[in-house]
Protein backbone atom coordinates (compact mmCIF):
# COMPACT_ATOMS: atom_id res chain seq x y z
CA UNK A 1 0.00 0.00 0.00
CA UNK A 2 1.66 3.25 -0.89
CA UNK A 3 1.93 5.54 1.25
CA UNK A 4 1.63 10.18 1.11
CA UNK A 5 5.19 11.09 0.58
CA UNK A 6 4.47 14.86 1.28
CA UNK A 7 2.98 14.96 4.81
CA UNK A 8 -0.22 17.65 5.21
CA UNK A 9 1.07 21.16 5.83
CA UNK A 10 1.01 24.85 6.01
CA UNK A 11 0.85 24.63 2.67
CA UNK A 12 -2.35 22.90 1.97
CA UNK A 13 -6.17 23.67 1.69
CA UNK A 14 -7.70 22.39 4.67
CA UNK A 15 -11.39 21.96 6.20
CA UNK A 16 -11.30 20.69 10.00
CA UNK A 17 -9.75 20.55 12.40
CA UNK A 18 -5.80 20.08 12.91
CA UNK A 19 -6.50 17.42 15.56
CA UNK A 20 -9.13 15.87 13.32
CA UNK A 21 -8.22 11.89 14.24
CA UNK A 22 -8.09 11.30 9.93
CA UNK A 23 -7.08 13.15 7.66
CA UNK A 24 -8.32 12.73 4.19
CA UNK A 25 -6.37 13.90 1.13
CA UNK A 26 -7.35 13.81 -2.21
CA UNK A 27 -5.34 14.15 -5.28
CA UNK A 28 -7.93 15.34 -8.07
CA UNK A 29 -8.75 17.18 -11.15
CA UNK A 30 -10.98 19.58 -11.70
CA UNK A 31 -12.48 17.88 -15.14
CA UNK A 32 -11.83 14.52 -14.41
CA UNK A 33 -15.79 13.22 -14.48
CA UNK A 34 -14.65 10.70 -11.79
CA UNK A 35 -13.67 13.64 -9.28
CA UNK A 36 -16.76 15.31 -10.17
CA UNK A 37 -18.33 12.24 -8.74
CA UNK A 38 -16.39 11.71 -5.77
CA UNK A 39 -16.83 15.81 -4.84
CA UNK A 40 -20.88 15.25 -3.09
CA UNK A 41 -19.02 11.97 -1.75
CA UNK A 42 -16.32 13.69 -0.31
CA UNK A 43 -18.96 16.63 1.17
CA UNK A 44 -21.19 13.73 2.59
CA UNK A 45 -18.13 12.40 4.39
CA UNK A 46 -17.37 15.76 5.68
CA UNK A 47 -20.63 16.35 7.17
CA UNK A 48 -21.39 12.58 8.93
CA UNK A 49 -17.59 12.88 10.29
CA UNK A 50 -17.70 16.55 11.42
CA UNK A 51 -14.36 17.52 13.63
CA UNK A 52 -13.22 13.92 13.68
CA UNK A 53 -12.04 14.57 9.72
CA UNK A 54 -9.80 16.88 8.47
CA UNK A 55 -9.83 16.75 4.43
CA UNK A 56 -7.18 18.92 2.20
CA UNK A 57 -7.37 18.86 -1.28
CA UNK A 58 -4.25 18.84 -4.21
CA UNK A 59 -3.92 19.80 -7.30
CA UNK A 60 -3.05 16.63 -10.06
CA UNK A 61 -4.46 18.12 -13.49
CA UNK A 62 -4.09 15.61 -16.02
CA UNK A 63 -3.12 17.95 -18.73
CA UNK A 64 -3.24 15.16 -21.37
CA UNK A 65 -6.93 14.47 -20.98
CA UNK A 66 -8.44 17.27 -19.77
CA UNK A 67 -7.79 20.84 -21.54
CA UNK A 68 -9.12 22.82 -18.36
CA UNK A 69 -7.54 20.86 -15.48
CA UNK A 70 -4.53 23.01 -15.56
CA UNK A 71 -6.48 26.43 -16.04
CA UNK A 72 -9.00 25.42 -13.45
CA UNK A 73 -6.19 24.41 -10.65
CA UNK A 74 -4.31 27.82 -11.24
CA UNK A 75 -7.97 29.45 -10.67
CA UNK A 76 -8.49 27.83 -7.25
CA UNK A 77 -5.15 28.51 -6.12
CA UNK A 78 -5.66 32.47 -7.54
CA UNK A 79 -8.97 32.40 -5.31
CA UNK A 80 -6.70 31.49 -1.98
CA UNK A 81 -4.50 34.37 -2.47
CA UNK A 82 -8.00 35.66 -1.52
CA UNK A 83 -9.21 33.57 0.90
CA UNK A 84 -11.70 31.91 -1.37
CA UNK A 85 -9.76 28.88 -2.27
CA UNK A 86 -13.25 26.69 -1.05
CA UNK A 87 -14.95 28.92 -2.71
CA UNK A 88 -13.72 28.27 -6.03
CA UNK A 89 -13.55 24.59 -5.24
CA UNK A 90 -16.62 24.30 -4.92
CA UNK A 91 -18.01 26.20 -7.50
CA UNK A 92 -15.32 24.55 -10.34
CA UNK A 93 -16.58 21.16 -9.71
CA UNK A 94 -20.20 22.64 -9.32
CA UNK A 95 -19.75 23.66 -13.19
CA UNK A 96 -17.27 20.96 -14.24
CA UNK A 97 -19.63 20.04 -17.37
CA UNK A 98 -19.12 23.67 -18.35
CA UNK A 99 -15.13 24.39 -17.83
CA UNK A 100 -13.22 26.96 -20.39
CA UNK A 101 -11.15 29.95 -19.55
CA UNK A 102 -14.51 32.02 -20.15
CA UNK A 103 -16.18 30.25 -17.39
CA UNK A 104 -13.81 30.94 -14.75
CA UNK A 105 -13.39 34.28 -15.41
CA UNK A 106 -17.18 34.14 -14.85
CA UNK A 107 -16.64 32.09 -11.59
CA UNK A 108 -14.07 34.75 -10.31
CA UNK A 109 -16.59 37.75 -11.17
CA UNK A 110 -19.28 35.22 -8.97
CA UNK A 111 -16.71 35.37 -5.88
CA UNK A 112 -16.05 39.49 -6.36
CA UNK A 113 -12.24 38.50 -7.65
CA UNK A 114 -10.42 40.70 -9.95
CA UNK A 115 -11.44 38.85 -13.69
CA UNK A 116 -8.71 40.44 -15.46
CA UNK A 117 -6.03 39.90 -12.51
CA UNK A 118 -7.12 36.16 -13.04
CA UNK A 119 -6.87 36.09 -16.82
CA UNK A 120 -3.25 37.87 -16.55
CA UNK A 121 -2.19 35.28 -13.83
CA UNK A 122 -3.41 32.51 -15.89
CA UNK A 123 -1.18 33.80 -18.48
CA UNK A 124 1.76 34.03 -17.14
CA UNK A 125 1.37 30.93 -15.34
CA UNK A 126 1.86 32.48 -11.63
CA UNK A 127 0.28 29.67 -9.96
CA UNK A 128 1.71 27.19 -12.18
CA UNK A 129 4.35 25.96 -9.52
CA UNK A 130 1.85 25.90 -6.95
CA UNK A 131 -0.11 22.99 -8.87
CA UNK A 132 3.37 21.36 -10.12
CA UNK A 133 4.39 21.35 -6.38
CA UNK A 134 0.86 19.29 -5.48
CA UNK A 135 1.75 17.19 -8.64
CA UNK A 136 5.35 15.98 -8.18
CA UNK A 137 4.20 15.12 -4.15
CA UNK A 138 0.91 13.23 -5.68
CA UNK A 139 3.38 11.37 -8.55
CA UNK A 140 5.94 10.50 -5.35
CA UNK A 141 3.13 9.35 -3.45
CA UNK A 142 2.18 6.83 -6.10
CA UNK A 143 -0.56 8.58 -7.60
CA UNK A 144 -0.93 7.73 -11.25
CA UNK A 145 -4.95 8.46 -11.83
CA UNK A 146 -7.08 10.74 -10.15
CA UNK A 147 -9.27 10.96 -7.54
CA UNK A 148 -6.51 9.45 -5.28
CA UNK A 149 -7.45 8.98 -1.81
CA UNK A 150 -5.15 8.91 0.94
CA UNK A 151 -6.42 7.98 4.44
CA UNK A 152 -4.05 8.84 7.40
CA UNK A 153 -0.86 9.14 5.07
CA UNK A 154 -2.25 5.67 3.46
CA UNK A 155 -3.63 5.24 -0.18
CA UNK A 156 -7.42 4.11 -0.32
CA UNK A 157 -6.89 1.40 -2.13
CA UNK A 158 -10.38 0.50 -2.46
CA UNK A 159 -13.31 2.37 -4.97
CA UNK A 160 -14.31 5.97 -3.71
CA UNK A 161 -18.03 5.42 -3.25
CA UNK A 162 -19.47 6.62 0.00
CA UNK A 163 -19.80 3.09 1.93
CA UNK A 164 -16.25 2.28 0.99
CA UNK A 165 -14.80 5.31 2.09
CA UNK A 166 -17.07 5.79 5.28
CA UNK A 167 -15.96 2.29 6.45
CA UNK A 168 -11.86 2.70 5.95
CA UNK A 169 -12.32 6.57 8.10
CA UNK A 170 -14.07 4.60 10.28
CA UNK A 171 -11.23 1.78 10.70
CA UNK A 172 -8.42 4.55 10.62
CA UNK A 173 -10.57 6.14 13.54
CA UNK A 174 -10.23 3.25 15.35
CA UNK A 175 -13.84 2.52 15.16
Amino acid sequence: MAKLKVPVGPDDHVQGPTDAPVTLVEYGDYECPHCGYAYPIVKALQKRFGKQLRFAFRNFPLREIHPYAEAAAETAEFAATHGKFWEMHDLIFENQNSLSEQMLGELAQRLTLDRQALTEALGSGAFAERVRRDFSGGVRSGVNGTPTFFINGQRNDGDFELETLRRAINKAAGK
